[in-house]
């Protein structure tokens, strides 16, 4: 079983090399790694020619990173895919190996697992943990989604299901998941394990307008999918980040 990554490049020289070299060092040995670059300034494409075992790169303009990596999906040719950012990493060379062997399940659909976050300038130090926990759909009217880094979605999910919505800035991954889950129904299975390091600084978190606005996007995603949310459900989302700083 073939798994493709998908990661989305843009001036990413800076960390790009910690996020190849990863899955470079996974022992899993039918992967596919495509890099969908939009038209970096900085040296990063060729830092990413350094590393023989990436399949395929194109560069080129994109409408942001939501466009770059629904290209990244219809290039994939693997039974399940991941979306691996240019500044996260996994844990260690195991990670996609443990993905495989959830996904002997042919009836399973989707993966994910623990997500931890990281600072920029030290990986080493950990500044939260998101334990995402065994699924239930309801959970999702509670403000509760899986660590998006931590998706792993077979190929046929997406042909039903569709791609990234580009028309939402900051939420299109709460979106897809809730899309996938929710709407459709996907049958999902939780690793109990942090398979993904996420450096700070995601961009609905960067500053108090953002949030507001992902809150917004949040809601909205509910909408596109003809779902009903709770009244609260919108605020018990970023609520739930406070757990991730005790957990820690």
């Amino acid at each position: 079983m073939k798994i493709s990554i998908i990661t989305a490049t843009n001036n990413s020289a800076a960390t790009v090399a910690d996020t190849l070299r990863c899955v470079a060092a996974q022992v899993y040995p039918d992967i596919e790694h495509i890099i969908v670059d939009g038209l970096s300034k900085d040296n990063t494409l060729q830092i990413v020619q350094q590393f023989p075992h990436v399949a395929r790169v194109i560069s080129e303009k994109d409408n942001g990173i939501y466009d770059a990596m629904n290209k990244g999906v219809q290039l994939a040719t693997g039974e399940v895919i991941g979306i691996l950012n240019s500044d996260d990493f996994y844990t260690g060379p195991q990670v996609l190996s443990k993905v495989a062997a959830a996904f002997a399940d042919p009836e399973l659909d989707a993966v994910y697992g623990d997500l931890q976050y990281v600072k920029q300038e030290n990986t080493q130090v950990v500044t939260r943990t998101w334990k995402a926990g065994s699924y239930n759909k309801k959970q999702f009217y509670y403000g509760w989604m899986p660590p998006h880094p931590t998706f792993f979605v077979r190929r046929r999910l997406y042909d039903t299901a569709g791609l990234f919505n580009t028309s939402l800035r900051s939420a299109a991954d709460y979106e897809l998941m809730l899309r996938m889950l929710v709407k459709y129904d996907a049958r999902v299975a939780y690793i109990p394990e942090i398979l993904v390091r996420m450096r700070d600084g995601g961009m609905s978190n960067a500053s108090l307008r953002n949030r507001l606005r992902a809150n917004r996007e949040d809601y909205q995603a509910w909408k596109l999918n003809g779902l009903k949310p709770y009244f609260f459900t919108r605020y018990l989302k970023p609520l739930r980040k406070v757990v991730q700083f005790i957990n820690r």
